[in-house]
């Protein structure tokens, strides 16, 4: 096991992995830019270094950066939380150069299943179906004429190296499909770095469901039950949930084994996602893997009792799966919603400036994970989440009402800050969402163009 680590990222994420850790008996290291220099997030680390200026280029992203920091103090490995590097192949390629760590998949493997065409393709081969549209990128106009011709409009452009929601374009019809085209590759190159991308046909109704997964690399691997992460703005998630409901036995019997079966042909090693798009009729369609722990995994650990940051560190220590699936028991309900800094009358727009004052809410089988607090100043270099409540409870509708009660007890006001929670308590009581017949247009249905107005 590890002595020391070093927790390459920032906010709610690196206070959830340091603390893991903690318990563990693992030092912690946490790397902090000139915007973060707060001493009230930092007392969660050991040991502390400053890596660079605001602007996430030259900090968190700075690669060369982190990994001095972790030579300097004597880490062992590396955990990158998500975002920022967690899913940079080089990244973990370069720490391993220098004998750290990377607490992740091997860098081959980040590499082709971070590379979506490459996913897609070996997914498909390992048995799990896809939406109709291209494998392989659309390189030019007329090859991406015939992908969307032969799948079917309406079709959605997405960056092969896309993550975060970023970067898709709907097309509805073939005389709009060379301006998107176009856009999407140059939005690509501008987010990414990489202008590739690929098409597929876009199913409006449909519902976002995840399977988690965790897996030693040795042939042992498990699913740890599914998600519901359909409620969405511009392809980014506001309100996650488990088990996925308003589905049958069989579909979740059969979308939960094909992907054990998937990853574990492919040898893959520690925790990952893998992202489905289900249809009115239960079918079910692999997008994509995220190879990181993500924002949701809250809801995981509520409903199975296991820490996966624990077994996320187990796995890259090379410790041998201790869980068998039979071990895996699913029980209740856990909804996660996610707090932003954000108002949702101004398109989810931003809302940097000071917290005055910042209450939590409690209560049985109530979780929140912030790094924030009253004095804390949300700024405008990085991701809007100030807090991230998660509830448990028996079944569906006591998480509903529980939640509701959570989102009432919350009270972050300063000048100028505007949060979602609002908005999150008008999903939460709309009849849609209550009866789980909802799909990835519910956002768009409560705020039509980013206009949504608070009901009295």
């Amino acid at each position: 096991m590890f002595g020391k680590v070093l927790i390459a990222n920032r906010g709610e994420i690196a206070v959830r992995v340091a603390r893991t850790l903690r318990e563990m008996g693992v030092r912690t290291v946490g790397v902090y830019s000139s915007a973060d220099a707060d001493p009230t997030v930092l007392r969660h680390f050991d040991e502390r270094v400053r890596i660079g200026p605001a602007a996430p280029a030259r900090s968190y992203l700075n690669a060369a950066a982190v990994v001095e920091a972790a030579l300097q103090t004597g880490a062992e490995a590396i955990h990158p939380g998500y975002g920022f590097l967690s899913e940079d192949p080089d990244f973990a390629e370069v720490c391993a150069e220098a004998g750290l760590t990377f607490i992740g998949p091997a860098p081959e493997q980040m590499a082709r299943l971070g590379d979506k065409s490459s996913a897609r393709r070996l997914f498909r081969d390992a048995g799990l179906p896809l939406l109709p549209g291209g494998v392989a990128p659309a390189a030019t106009i007329a090859q991406a004429r015939a992908v969307a011709g032969e799948a079917g409009y309406p079709v959605i452009i997405k960056a092969v190296a896309g993550g975060g929601g970023k970067g898709m374009r709907v097309v509805h019809g073939e005389p709009e499909l060379e301006d998107q085209y176009r856009l999407a590759r140059a939005s690509a190159r501008m987010v990414f770095g990489d202008d590739r991308v690929y098409l597929e046909r876009y199913l409006a109704t449909a519902r976002h469901v995840e399977v988690q997964v965790l897996c030693d690399g040795r042939g042992n691997g498990v699913h740890l039950g599914t998600r519901d992460c359909s409620v969405q703005r511009r392809h980014q998630k506001l309100i996650e949930e488990g088990p996925a409901p308003a589905l049958s036995p069989a579909t979740l019997e059969s979308i939960t084994e094909s992907s054990v079966a998937a990853v574990l042909q492919l040898g893959y090693a520690g925790v990952g996602t893998l992202e489905f798009l289900v249809d009115a009729d239960e079918k079910f369609y692999f997008m994509e893997i995220n190879t990181r722990i993500q924002v949701e995994h809250t809801v995981t650990e509520a409903i199975t009792g296991i820490d996966l940051i624990r077994e996320q560190v187990l796995a890259a220590a090379g410790q041998r799966l201790r869980l068998r699936q039979q071990d895996v028991t699913i029980r209740g309900v856990a909804i996660e919603c996610r707090v932003n800094g954000e108002d949702p009358a101004r398109n989810f727009a931003p809302t940097p400036g000071r917290i005055d004052v910042f209450h939590l809410p409690g209560g049985p089988f109530t979780r929140v994970d912030t790094h924030a607090y009253a004095g804390y100043v949300l700024g405008p270099h990085y991701d809007s989440l100030l807090a991230k409540a998660v509830v448990w409870a028996p079944d569906r509708e006591g998480a509903l009402d529980r939640m509701d009660r959570v989102l009432a007890e919350f009270e972050v006001t300063g000048p100028g800050v505007r949060t979602t929670i609002p908005f999150l308590r008008e999903v939460l009581a709309d009849d849609q969402f209550r009866k789980a017949e909802h799909g990835t247009g519910l956002v768009d249905r409560l705020a039509p163009d980013g206009r949504w107005t608070q009901r009295s």
